[in-house]
């Protein structure tokens, strides 16, 4: 017997912007299955016969196959079908564009018209300051969506093709971005792009971008000598085991490969290295006010080191923001208010245990936390324009606060030292591998979120007031 298979879903997904077979964490998913030979008294055919199939996937047989034999044939197929169609590319019944949400009476808009269509990263800002565009990625490149009327689902093509690390200038009107080892900036009005730089031979895979307050400065990180180094954070589908990714987090941390930040300036070009280190540099984030002011973190097993620092563009003023008081206790997915005056934080006391929403005033070094409830714990946090509120997406079955917590996008308001919930879109029907990364637009009137609720991810906007 003779049996050949090639994974016609690699191709797919990679135009859908997602990472394919292995690299996507799909065990049971082999591109080449090769059975086991039949035993002799079963080959009976001469001829090979080629069964129709998805284009892209041919298999050929000989003889005919036993039920048994066929099992791991059959498994992979679906296995490949299933996430096919998770990637948008396979045509279903149309998702609903606008309804109220029978649980909770939030009105829920579907933004998007394509499938495949997500937000940024849920500390990348997507929005300009006037809060009348927003950039989502697309399986095409990069796209504007019109917020005057969110209704109206009005989306234009920016940037064709792979746009890497982008983000939204607060100035400008302008995205960020890489692409082909070089960087841009795109005006979201006019189009009009130029090339900020190309980037050196180190800097070829930069993790994480961010744009200063007042637009001048790029920054990154990346490791020495021109190697990849952690994929930058970016909406995807991702494995995740039990409170996070898990092994391959640790044995990278262990690892201690030399990187630096870097910045690049947007005017000339420039670019200039610092702070060197061995610890896994990541989620590079500046001030949204002070334009000299930058946040990183040290990436690894959250339990085993202080994550998160701010520093200097020009590698001085290093700080440690928090520091582990017991054994087990992790601190992680920081981001900054909106008007830079605060430091917000996951907290964890320990693990998986007591859970806070914690933060850091920058001008005085105060430590604030609000109590979170477990069933109320979210994957990402983030806060309204006026810091007034806050929001979550919940978290999966497989989520660090597991089991218990919920599959909700939730809206919090701060109340006696912890957040008060109020639920706004169910998620129980929605795959936690696609992080909801949410965020409040700009007059804080609705809260942005990706969801695969109908099967291919979308891009949402749930009200946060009832009708």
């Amino acid at each position: 017997m003779s049996h050949t298979a090639s994974c016609w879903r690699e191709p797919r997904l990679r135009s859908a912007g997602f990472p394919a077979c292995r690299s996507a964490g799909f065990p049971t998913c082999e591109c080449s299955v090769r059975p086991r030979a039949l035993p002799t008294e079963s080959r009976r055919y001469d001829k090979p016969v080629e069964p129709s199939g998805p284009r892209g996937f041919k298999i050929a047989f000989r003889e005919r196959p036993s039920t048994r034999t066929l099992w791991p044939v059959l498994l992979s197929c679906v296995s490949c079908l299933s996430w096919w169609f998770l990637s948008g590319n396979v045509s279903a019944a149309e998702p609903p564009t606008d309804w109220i949400e029978p649980a909770t009476g939030h009105r829920v808009i579907r933004l998007s018209r394509e499938p495949g269509t997500t937000g940024l990263y849920f500390h990348q800002n997507a929005y300009t300051a006037e809060g009348d565009k927003m950039i989502v990625t697309t399986r095409d490149g990069l796209a504007v969506v019109n917020l005057r009327n969110p209704a109206a689902r009005e989306i234009t093509p920016l940037v064709e093709g792979r746009a890497g690390n982008a983000i939204v200038g607060r100035k400008t009107r302008q995205v960020f971005y890489t692409r082909s080892g070089a960087v841009f900036a795109t005006h979201l009005d006019t189009r009009a792009t130029r090339e900020i730089t190309t980037l050196p031979p180190d800097i070829r895979f930069p993790s994480g971008f961010a744009v200063n307050a007042d637009e001048t400065l790029l920054a990154g990180s990346y490791v020495e000598g021109g190697r990849r180094t952690n994929a930058p954070p970016v909406p995807a589908v991702r494995p995740r085991g039990p409170g996070g990714r898990g092994r391959s987090l640790e044995e990278r941390w262990a690892a201690h490969v030399p990187m630096r930040l870097f910045t690049i300036h947007t005017r000339t070009g420039d670019v200039k290295t610092f702070h060197p280190s061995t610890n896994w540099l990541n989620h590079v984030q500046f001030s949204p006010t002070d334009p000299a002011l930058l946040m990183f973190c040290h990436e690894g097993p959250w339990h085993k080191l202080d994550r998160i620092w701010t520093i200097r563009p020009d590698g001085s003023g290093l700080q440690k923001i928090h520091a582990r008081t017991m054994d087990m206790e992790i601190a992680g997915h920081e981001f900054f208010s909106r008007d830079g005056a605060t430091i917000w934080y996951d907290l964890q006391t320990p693990k998986s245990k007591v859970f806070w929403l914690a933060g850091h005033v920058l001008a005085t070094g105060e430590k604030i936390r609000y109590r979170v409830e477990r069933e109320h714990w979210s994957v990402h946090f983030n806060v309204s324009p006026d810091g007034k509120l806050f929001a979550g997406d919940g978290g999966g079955p497989s989520s660090v606060a597991a089991p218990g917590n919920g599959q909700w996008i939730y809206l919090f308001t701060p109340k006696d030292g912890a957040l008060q919930a109020e639920r706004l879109v169910d998620l129980s029907q929605h795959d936690y591998q696609l992080e909801p990364n949410v965020s409040f637009t700009p007059d804080g009137k609705w809260i942005v979120f990706a969801a695969n609720l109908h099967g291919a991810p979308h891009t949402y906007a749930v009200e946060v007031k009832r009708p």
